[in-house]
């Protein structure tokens, strides 16, 4: 199965200077936990991702005001992508190795963003079996990787 076959298409996005709590507003509104951050509106290329962990870990725990913030104060900059042709099996093997629940579906053409899938996405398309190890391999912690 290819990824284009599960992924969410045309996700909501964010811009770096994008109001944080316009960022978490989108989260609800969408029902998401990530929202990609793109370089700009005329070019899709992502920059980064915000999660709600980011908000909450980069924002409050560090006694920020999320007021006062924006999308590129709490971002990972880091942005694990796909192609839309991508079997289901290299994004769980990319999220597994990663430990990240979500990567961003870029075009190969000009690698803009397209898309986003979810490790619930997979959950909902793959063998139970399948689900399971994907969750267990992503919930590892970081030092028992390492």
């Amino acid at each position: 199965m290819k990824i284009k076959e599960i992924m969410t298409k045309d996700p909501v996005f964010a811009m770096p200077d994008t109001p944080l709590e316009e960022v978490a507003r989108s989260m609800v509104q969408e029902d998401c936990g990530a929202i990609p951050v793109l370089e700009a509106e005329a070019n899709k290329k992502p920059v980064g991702i915000v999660t709600d962990r980011d908000i909450t870990c980069r924002s409050l725990a560090k006694g920020k005001d999320p007021m006062d913030l924006t999308a590129k104060d709490v971002m990972t900059g880091k942005v694990l992508t796909l192609t839309p042709e991508a079997s289901m099996e290299e994004c769980c093997d990319l999220m597994e190795r990663n430990q990240v629940r979500r990567v961003v579906v870029v075009d190969d053409n000009n690698g803009e963003c397209v898309g986003i899938v979810a490790q619930a996405d997979i959950a909902r398309t793959a063998p139970d079996h399948e689900t399971a190890e994907l969750v267990k391999d992503i919930s590892k912690s970081a030092h028992a990787t390492a």
